[in-house]
């Protein structure tokens, strides 16, 4: 049947209406992440209450409640997502970096540049342990930021030519990481962050270098027990 004013009618697909649902939890799920960073971020999460946070981000409390079983679920999405987006800093800054050490230091710096930002210093250094728990929030931590530090552990062992397996990358690329955690966090709480960065990235570079030494002189690897 055709329509003078508008021409043919079109049918509606059935799976038209439905994909408008998702579109608007999507939405709905992406307004209330974003206003739940910025208040956390400015307050902290104990100070942010729910009523805030759907006040900002216009919708109902029973809206938040059907896609997040409170304000520790929504954290966790938070969280996750300026984890991830540090994660991509650090990953960015390794690109076209053939020299493994160069490789090293530039992930260094990148990370060491990710903590000292506001939102991340706030919500992931200060509130992510108490909030998540500890085990959680290094395994969040792991997650998003591990591939990172295996890459230069795995470049920094091939510079050697040290014939190492996996469990032995794994090992050194872990305690990499563990320093640069525990370096982030000093970072972060220092009254000047801009000079405990130097601090930390003179301390790891000479860490690095003494590493160098042995690559460039050939020194084997002790045998694994």
């Amino acid at each position: 049947m055709t329509d003078r004013a508008q021409g043919p009618l079109t049918a509606v697909s059935p799976a038209a209406a439905p994909s408008r649902r998702a579109q608007f939890s999507a939405s709905t799920r992406s307004a209330l992440v974003d206003v739940a960073e910025q208040l956390f971020a400015e307050h902290g999460y104990a100070a942010t209450s729910l009523d805030a946070i759907v006040a900002g981000a216009d919708v109902t409390k029973g809206a938040l409640y059907h896609h997040y079983s409170g304000k520790q679920a929504l954290f966790e999405a938070v969280f996750e997502r300026i984890e991830a987006a540090g994660a991509r800093t650090v990953q960015e800054s390794l690109l076209d970096q053939t020299d493994p050490w160069e490789k090293a230091i530039a992930g260094l710096r990148a990370f060491l540049t990710v903590v000292r930002q506001p939102a991340y210093n706030r919500i992931v250094v200060q509130d992510g342990p108490s909030v998540l728990g500890y085990e959680r929030f290094r395994e969040q931590e792991a997650h998003s930021t591990f591939a990172s530090v295996l890459e230069i552990a795995r470049a920094l062992l091939a510079a050697g030519d040290w014939k190492v397996d996996a469990d032995l990358e794994d090992t050194f690329a872990r305690i990499f990481f563990g320093a640069m955690a525990s370096a982030g966090s000093s970072v972060a709480g220092a009254d000047d962050s801009a000079a405990e960065a130097e601090r930390v990235e003179l301390a790891i570079g000479f860490i690095l270098s003494g590493l160098r030494a042995l690559a460039e002189q050939g020194v084997s690897l002790p045998d694994a027990p």
